[in-house]
């Protein structure tokens, strides 16, 4: 499966919150540092993740928060 970025976050609690609304709903996504990934920490901008192709549903999710 290919993944593209869907949007960036300030911090790792925004990311984890970010990847638990999106997995809710049944879309699968993933977390990363920007940098490096011995970059992982709290207060580290994260990149949230999600299937290629599936960009309108995440954004669908989101209109309905």
């Amino acid at each position: 499966m290919s993944w593209v970025e869907f949007c960036r976050v300030p911090s790792l609690m925004a990311a984890e919150m970010w990847k638990d609304i999106l997995e809710s709903e049944g879309l699968p996504a993933r977390i990363l540092p920007e940098g490096d990934i011995l970059d992982w920490g709290e207060r580290v901008p994260f990149r949230v993740l999600v299937p290629k192709g599936r960009e309108h549903v995440a954004e669908e999710i989101l209109r309905k928060l």
